[in-house]
């Protein structure tokens, strides 16, 4: 601890150059927080997904439709604990920028085990009683001014009965989507009301939701649901939540080797600018050193001065820049809900910091140790 004042007025020797290595480390590893945070976030998000809830559709994609009929035969498969239709389409609120997505689901028993929603019990008794009831994000109450009990026109692509394609809902209640990719402007309808009024598309629906008893069977049940109709007109593929969110994520390539090839250049470009820097400043403090030397100290202490200086700049830069990452979370966490920088990922950026001082500053800090002090001083 004695040295610590020596140290530091070695780090402050060129203000300028150790403000610049601080600023590059910096946003290094700002960058380094950012990327591996998200990276361990999303693949958090994907292990959290749910894998007891499956959703059944057409093995050509959800373009296509299923017939509802197929409801009965995949109850039959077993495992299985609930199975809910969906029907999708989209609507619009009193003016075009106003779109919303519409839900049409059958609140039979138990549905909500087969969503990832959550909804008060009172709204779930009053949504399952009212034929013409509507469940909204509560953002969309504040974004619009609705209350419960409101009743809201809906412009839609689909044509009711008497031809017209506007339609009414109460709103009944409220409701929350743990799913990052539901979307925040949807309402929930009932499935049955919506069918016997639509003009067109009668019994079709886009997939079904299914939440089985045991999801460590989720490929089991999934298999045993796709040969039911392995031989039908209407030939199935189930995936499960966490299985459709594996795939949504590798549809972009593989993260992780992205990632770590950005961060891998970045540090590699990081060592070699201090590398220079570091080997600068010894240059140039040879004479000192001598001194130093002079004075008693030996090898080994000017070895670790050096090492240390360029530590205590690249771990506090470091720091510095991962807390920077730390406050640019909270922000994007309003894009992409529950991405966050786990405390590992500090630590391991804090080892790096490390590690590129000791591998920057090695050769500089060897030279010093090395150093012939007659020549070191006839060369002031």
């Amino acid at each position: 601890m004695r040295f610590l004042p020596l140290i530091w007025s070695g780090i402050w020797r060129k203000p300028a150059r150790s403000l610049l290595i601080f600023l590059q480390v910096g946003v290094a590893f700002a960058l380094f927080g950012v990327l591996q945070g998200m990276k361990t976030g999303v693949e958090q998000l994907i292990g959290e997904a749910r894998a007891d809830l499956l959703l059944v559709h057409s093995s050509l994609g959800f373009v296509d439709s299923l017939p509802i009929g197929a409801l009965g035969t995949i109850e039959s498969a077993p495992g299985v604990r609930a199975v809910v239709p969906v029907g999708l389409f989209g609507g619009m609120y009193q003016k075009p920028t106003q779109q919303m997505g519409i839900v049409a689901i059958r609140p039979d028993q138990d549905w909500l085990s087969a969503f990832t929603y959550t909804v008060a019990p009172q709204d779930v008794a009053a949504f399952e009683k009212t034929r013409t009831g509507t469940l909204v994000r509560k953002a969309l109450l504040e974004k619009y001014g609705w209350k419960i009990g409101d009743r809201i026109p809906i412009v839609t692509n689909v044509a009711k009965m008497d031809g017209s394609t506007d339609w009414t809902f109460d709103i009944v209640g409220t409701y929350t989507d743990s799913d990052m990719a539901g979307g925040t402007d949807v309402i929930l309808i009932q499935y049955d009301f919506f069918d016997e009024s639509r003009a067109i598309g009668k019994g079709i629906i886009h997939h079904f939701n299914v939440s089985i008893v045991d999801p460590r069977q989720a490929a089991t049940v999934a298999d045993a649901i796709d040969r039911r109709f392995a031989n039908s007109s209407h030939a199935t593929k189930t995936e499960s939540l966490r299985e459709l969110a594996q795939v949504q994520m590798q549809s972009i390539g593989d993260l992780g080797f992205l990632i770590r090839a950005i961060v891998g250049a970045v540090l590699v470009a990081l060592l070699f600018a201090t590398s220079t820097m570091m080997m600068q400043t010894t240059r140039e403090r040879m004479p000192e050193l001598a001194v130093l030397k002079t004075l008693g100290f030996a090898d080994r202490a000017l070895f670790v001065f050096i090492l240390a200086e360029a530590a205590v700049v690249c771990v506090a830069a470091a720091a510095f820049g991962l807390a920077l990452a730390l406050l640019a979370f909270p922000f994007a966490a309003r894009f992409v809900p529950g991405v966050s920088m786990p405390i590992e990922v500090v630590a391991i950026g804090l080892g790096c910091a490390a590690l590129v001082a000791l591998l920057s500053a090695s050769v500089p800090a060897a030279r010093a140790a090395r150093l012939n002090i007659v020549a070191a001083l006839a060369s002031r």
